[in-house]
């Protein structure tokens, strides 16, 4: 019998007042997975994520943590769940130790076990030093870590995260990520955030919403194949470039040339080639383009980031929804 998926989402829609924030939205999170939620400002994520939390009801479709139905369960679901809100909100009153104290006890922990807890998360986010601290008085880094133990505390299977490193430094966000990373196989995250380069070093899976609607979801290698689908080439060449396409497609059918800039003082020209195959053309390429026919001086092949794919992806949405608005 095959696994109940830690997080099962399906046709959630949420309205307001007439107007669709969430349409339509199906996916699944299997248990131990980190999956990048991503989306543009008004795509409806946080809307999604305080769905998934049981903290707004959803207009139709259902949602199940580990197996739990949200809507008919929501108590009973939040066991299952730690969440850190945007913009994570904390008592700047108290002590960061007494704050976990208090939440420990709100989540259930019994209070034997509450103190070697708090000293585990204390450790796993490197908090110990500010345990006693007045978290009003913390930097904007330690005070998203306090909302990561918090939202760990209890050890849910499912954390949901929105934004968890916006308006931190450069180190600040590595020591988040690496405490995410640190959290793979142990619990189920789902990480909304806009520092895409964090999300694919961070994440197994990425799904990426806009208008309220999926648009891509897969692992990065797989979204850069299916939403791009192409690789790319750069090189610096000289020669009789007339000859060069046969060449390209005595190599490989798909290779085209999709740019060729004027040649230098060397008679060298910067030419972008694209192709649909993924598999490697380095190696071939240098056989195929070497002398007397051409000389190659530079050749590298690019990598798209997780930026490129989601700008594709978002692109390719808002052209769909322009045509169908122009069939109405």
């Amino acid at each position: 019998m095959p696994e109940t998926p830690a997080i099962e989402v399906a046709h959630l829609v949420k309205s307001y007042a007439g107007v669709t924030a969430v349409n339509d939205i199906t996916f699944r999170v299997g248990r131990g997975e980190i999956l990048g939620f991503l989306g543009p400002n008004g795509a409806g994520k946080s809307t999604t994520m305080r769905i998934l939390t049981g903290y707004l009801p959803a207009t139709s479709g259902c949602v199940h943590i580990c197996g739990v139905p949200v809507a008919s369960q929501p108590n009973e679901a939040k066991r299952h769940i730690g969440y850190m809100p945007e913009n994570n909100p904390l008592p700047e009153d108290m002590r960061v130790s007494e704050y976990l104290y208090f939440r420990g006890r709100l989540k259930e922990i019994a209070r034997r076990q509450l103190g070697p807890r708090i000293d585990e998360v204390l450790e796993l986010c490197d908090l110990k030093r500010v345990r006693h601290k007045i978290i009003g008085q913390l930097s904007k880094g330690f005070r998203q870590r306090v909302g990561i133990a918090e939202a760990i505390l209890a050890e849910p299977p499912v954390i949901i995260m929105d934004e968890p490193t916006i308006g931190l430094d450069p180190h600040q966000i590595l020591i988040v990520r690496d405490l995410i990373a640190s959290l793979r196989g142990r619990m189920t995250v789902i990480i909304s955030s806009h520092i895409l380069p964090e999300i694919e070093m961070t994440c197994d899976r990425v799904l990426i919403i806009n208008q309220g609607r999926v648009v891509a979801q897969g692992t990065p290698a797989d979204l850069r194949r299916e939403v791009l689908g192409h690789s790319t080439y750069q090189l610096e060449l000289a020669g009789d470039l007339s000859t060069l396409p046969p060449v390209l497609a005595a190599l490989e059918p798909t290779l085209q040339i999709r740019t060729q800039g004027e040649p230098d003082a060397d008679g060298f020209r910067r030419i972008t080639l694209t192709t649909e195959r993924d598999a490697e053309l380095g190696e071939p390429l240098l056989r195929a383009l070497a002398p007397p026919a051409f000389r190659l001086r530079a050749l590298s092949r690019a990598h798209p980031t997780l930026e490129d794919v989601f700008l594709a992806a978002t692109r390719r949405s808002w052209d769909v929804t322009t045509a169908e608005l122009r069939k109405k």
